[in-house]
């Protein structure tokens, strides 16, 4: 074991969920669920195996931690949540039930992702980002060609710090969201979106901007004055 603390985790049957424990290192108080994994082996080929996951881990049963992560402190992982290889990902991390990010992501500070959401290859999220249920990021422009393997690395998208995505959106591949930006629900994003508009439709369109939102629960004037989540 390389820099491992297996005497903290607090599991149900201690070890079950913790695979080879080599190049593993995970902070105090972890709570991990027997029926969740935490160092699957990928399949493809990975340069660095290790796993770095700071204090306060949760991660409920069936969800899935890949070898080749790092993650802050204060990450809860849903049922059934996948975060696959080669992610680097900071503090306060929500990533809830049936929800996957796929492998070479960047992802800032206290980035909520809902339930039922798809983060494919290559995407870079920027801190105080929420993504809602059922949010899908593509990032293949010409699925099937033979070139999709390298074109993707090219194609990732990037939502800018305190971007808002409502349920059910698709963003294609190529997009920035800008900073502070609101997606409507069930929008298509297909080309990019200015920092603090409000976009909506298939294809998204600007609407207006977030400091014209009116709360229709009468709890403030401005919902999106001062962003906070």
């Amino acid at each position: 074991m390389t820099g491992s603390r297996t005497s903290s985790y607090k599991l149900s049957k201690a070890g079950t969920a913790v695979q080879n424990l080599n190049r593993l290192t995970i902070g105090e108080n972890p709570r991990i669920n027997e029926k969740a994994i935490v160092g699957s082996e990928p399949l493809r080929s990975v340069s660095d195996l290790s796993v770095t996951i700071g204090n306060n881990l949760i991660a409920l049963a069936g969800a899935i931690i890949y070898r080749g992560v790092k993650i802050g402190n204060d990450a809860a992982l849903g049922h059934y949540a996948i975060v696959r290889e080669e992610n680097i990902i900071g503090d306060s991390f929500r990533l809830w039930s049936n929800s996957i990010v796929d492998y070479g992501c960047v992802i800032g500070n206290r980035v909520k992702i809902h339930s039922g959401c798809y983060v494919a290859q290559y995407t870079v999220i920027e801190d105080d980002v929420f993504l809602a249920p059922g949010v899908i990021i593509g990032n293949d422009p010409h699925p099937g060609c033979e070139f999709s393997t390298e074109c993707i690395k090219k194609s990732g998208v990037t939502i800018r710090q305190g971007a808002q995505i409502g349920i059910n959106c698709t963003i294609l591949p190529g997009v920035t969201i800008g900073k502070k930006a609101l997606i409507g629900a069930g929008s298509v994003v297909t080309e990019d979106v200015p920092a603090e508009k409000i976009v909506v439709g298939n294809p998204a369109k600007i609407l207006k901007s977030i400091y014209e939102a009116k709360c229709t629960n009468g709890l403030t004037e401005k919902p999106y004055l001062r962003v906070k989540r």
